[in-house]
């Protein structure tokens, strides 16, 4: 399930691989010194049969204090990859086989991975509308920051993704998914409002949700937060 998913004929496809980039920068100085940047890789394939999608995303925002050190506010980097594998071509039913990593230097854990698979149907309200569903078991492996210790636990992955096609020029999109565990719940929400302003480049307004359930006191004292936000305007470049 990705939030840059696109709603393409599989019979109309040639099987190559199509890829997206998308990049945004904040620079301020003065009375505040800050950087922050966000880099986007989508790619996709479609053919009769399959559905594959992969994604490389990485945020990080740093700013210096007045005593000139510097201070890193935020540090992720999330990898996905899926592949959709459908009952019949022109079915919306599919099994899918879902991977994914997150190394996010503020929260509790050094990385957090999942596999999963299960099964998948897409709902088409209309010509400009629908929604994808995914139910399957799966296991996540966590590192804990504070002790290093890796933590291995049997989930339940639940995911829809909603497209809407609101013009010709635009487009809103809505990904939930949530990582049931005995030791923890990861859940993750990106809603996306994409506006072209020709073929290749597009505007994009996102917000992005992580929450954990489970976090622990690090050795410096602090205590993570359960959820994260991320706000970005960004350009994006469709190959």
């Amino acid at each position: 399930m990705f939030d840059d998913i696109q709603d393409v004929d599989p019979a109309k496809q040639d099987g190559r691989w199509r890829a997206s980039a998308e990049v945004g920068v904040l620079i301020r100085s003065g009375n505040t010194d800050s950087r922050s940047w966000k880099g986007k890789i989508d790619l996709q394939r479609d053919t009769l049969m399959w559905r594959h999608r992969g994604i490389i995303d990485y945020y990080r925002q740093e700013r210096k204090t007045f005593e000139g050190e510097t201070v890193t506010d935020a540090d992720r980097l999330f990898l996905s990859g899926q592949s959709n594998r459908k009952f019949e071509a022109l079915s919306h039913s599919s099994f899918f086989v879902y991977g994914s990593y997150e190394d996010d230097a503020l929260n509790s854990f050094e990385y957090q991975s999942t596999i999963a698979g299960g099964f998948g149907t897409r709902y088409v309200f209309n010509d400009d509308m629908f929604a994808d569903f995914e139910i399957g078991p799966g296991v996540s492996f966590d590192k804990r920051r504070d002790t290093g210790e890796t933590d291995t636990d049997l989930i339940v992955r639940l995911a829809t993704n909603f497209d809407w096609q609101i013009s010709e020029t635009s487009r809103f999109t809505q990904l939930i998914s949530t990582e049931i565990g005995d030791d923890n719940t990861r859940s993750r929400a990106v809603s996306a409002l994409t506006a072209n302003l020709n073929s290749r480049l597009a505007l994009r307004l996102s917000l992005t949700l992580t929450h954990n359930t489970t976090v622990f006191e690090q050795p410096n004292g602090r205590i993570p937060e359960k959820l994260d936000t991320e706000t970005a305007v960004t350009i994006v470049y469709t190959f």
